[in-house]
């Protein structure tokens, strides 16, 4: 009577596989209100569907929604903008997480004042609102810790250690969920069903067997649909690992489209537009042939393969294969900042005091993180607004490493044999050691060159040729904050004029001329992440005095042609 019944459940309708949202549903996983026999799935693999949206429940009643199934590879993709850190956590599922291009966190909870912990640490620490205490005040506060980060400081170490958790590189807002048991693969690569072995079903065994569906019409949809996750197995194959691919050149050749779409072409090479997948897009940048067995090919990918932060590009891969360099990055559909800086006239690209705020606020967490966040110091030496990249969100990211210096955390000095960078960025000690040894400071002159150029809305470096009525715009900022007046267009509301002259300030306190005079990256971003109403006027950080902005500009010009600056070719 029971093999009978179990029979049945098979072949008239109890268990045959359904669908939700388009996605298959089968063995291990079944849809409760549809598939209402326990053994027709799995112990921890019930799902429910409304409006066409599949979801899988988790423990403590997390519901995810799920959107891919890929019963090959024995992996899941689930997707929940809400709280993810909460429902990545899958200790006590069936189900646990697939390590691919990862970013890793940790999660703290802390119960002691918050405030201050993020302002010293804002770029290590990430406040998760959705699982701290809703009522704040006296409340604990949960943190994420970027992973590899070293937060040495009481107040955290006195926090007690929750979980660690991944989110993914390549779709924001999922991961990617495997299991073990049952092992179904054999059943799949054989083109059969799976299931719970019939003559152990009313002893619950978790055991299970192959066998054959007698409908010809669905087996049909089986081969089918092996070969698409045969396809999907082949790409989560190739980003299971948390290292940098290696691409082989008929790779990129591919992944391009015979490098079909360029997005943008500098000194070191010519950056492409590719894609991995139908949710995958790169970018592709093929050095030139100059610059391919360098220190730069080296420098980039040694560099950024060590690092994960919000604020940087993430390294995806490389290629090297004979004299061929390439280096594969996230995508950012945005372009770079020097795009919505580069014209004060074009009111149409500016993107808003609030934005610029933010923007500039991100860059400076980028930089600290490069400064004080990773086990090694490291130096950019090449910050500028080509140099940031902004996502579809305008969120910046710090791009190419190419001119990066690495040195122990607590080695503030690096040596240098020429002066490496991009002139009107390049801070007075990389151009001549006469102005100081270089350190974390010169990338923190740079820094306040860029904030200059964000406030002032034009370029720093003027490639045409002198003209009587050239203006330095970082000494015109600072003569336009002693006089009182308004720093660009669009000054709509008071909060703008309080955004605009705090950007300045900041930025000409960054561009001291003196090293010891500037800030370090973490205090910078203090004062960016502050209202600006204590902010003072910096002393003036150029070295003319003389009321006439054109001599100040000539002398500096002086400097130039005379110790042979190393310029960028944009």
């Amino acid at each position: 009577m029971i093999l009978r019944a179990a029979e049945a459940m098979n072949n008239n309708g109890y268990c045959r596989e359904t669908s939700c949202g388009g996605i298959t549903v089968k063995f291990p996983f079944r849809i409760v209100d549809r598939q209402p026999a326990a053994a027709c799935g799995y112990l921890g693999f019930d799902l429910s569907c409304s409006s066409d949206r599949l979801l899988l429940e988790l423990p403590n009643s997390v519901n995810l929604s799920v959107s891919i199934i890929d019963y090959a590879s024995q992996s899941i993709l689930v997707t929940d903008e809400a709280c993810l850190p909460l429902k990545s956590n899958v200790s006590y599922s069936p189900f646990r997480s697939w390590y691919r291009m990862m970013d890793e966190f940790t999660l703290i909870n802390c119960t002691v004042r918050t405030e201050a912990l993020l302002r010293d640490w804002s770029s290590s620490l990430q406040l998760i609102s959705c699982l701290s205490d809703p009522g704040g005040g006296g409340g604990y506060q949960v943190f994420a810790i970027y992973g590899g980060t070293s937060v040495d400081d009481p107040r955290v170490q006195s926090c007690s250690m929750m979980y660690d958790f991944t989110t993914p590189l390549e779709i924001p807002g999922s991961f990617f969920l495997a299991w073990d048991e049952p092992n179904c693969s054999v059943c799949e690569s054989q083109g059969k069903y799976c299931r719970l072995q019939q003559q152990h079903w009313h002893f619950k065994s978790s055991k299970t067997e192959c066998y054959h569906f007698p409908n010809q019409g669905i087996k049909k949809k089986v081969i089918t649909e092996r070969k698409y996750q045969i396809k999907v197995k082949k790409f989560l194959d190739d980003y299971k690992s948390l290292k940098p691919t290696r691409f082989l050149f008929a790779d990129l050749e591919r992944i391009t489209n015979q490098f079909r779409f360029e997005l943008g072409k500098g000194a070191y090479g010519t950056v492409f537009k590719g894609k991995l997948s139908d949710e995958v897009i790169v970018a592709v940048k093929v050095l030139n042939d100059s610059k391919a067995r360098g220190e730069e090919f080296i420098n980039e990918v040694g560099t950024l393969a060590k690092i994960h932060h919000a604020n940087i590009v993430r390294l995806i891969g490389f290629c090297a294969e004979g004299f061929k360099r390439a280096i594969v990055y996230e995508y950012l559909p945005n372009d770079s900042l020097q795009r919505f800086i580069s014209s004060a006239d074009l009111k149409e690209q500016f993107l808003g005091w609030k934005s610029l705020e933010r923007i500039a606020i991100g860059i400076a967490k980028g930089i600290e993180y490069l400064h004080r966040g990773c086990d090694e110091r490291i130096l950019h030496l090449d910050i500028k607004p080509h140099n940031v990249l902004l996502d579809h969100n305008l969120n910046p990211k710090i791009t190419d490493f190419g001119l990066a210096k690495l040195c122990s955390s607590d080695q503030s000095l690096v040596s240098m044999t020429t002066a490496r960078g991009t002139v009107g960025y390049m801070a007075p000690e990389v151009f001549s050691r006469n102005f100081g040894k270089v350190s974390y400071k010169s990338d923190v002159y740079s820094f306040g060159m860029l904030l200059l150029e964000m406030v002032s809305g034009r370029k720093i470096v003027d490639t045409e040729p002198n003209t009587e009525d050239q203006v330095n715009f970082p000494e015109w900022i600072y003569n336009v904050l002693e006089q009182g007046e308004d720093l660009r267009f669009d000054i709509e509301e008071e909060n703008d004029v309080k955004i605009g002259k705090k950007l300045a300030i900041v930025g000409l306190l960054c561009i001291q001329w003196n090293p010891v005079d500037r800030p370090s990256m973490g205090i910078a971003l203090q004062m960016l992440e502050g209202e600006g109403d204590d902010l003072s006027a910096p002393p003036n950080p150029f070295i003319s005095k003389t009321s006439s902005s054109r001599n100040g500009i000539a002398s500096v010009n002086c400097i130039c042609r005379r110790l042979d600056a190393i310029e960028e070719v944009e």
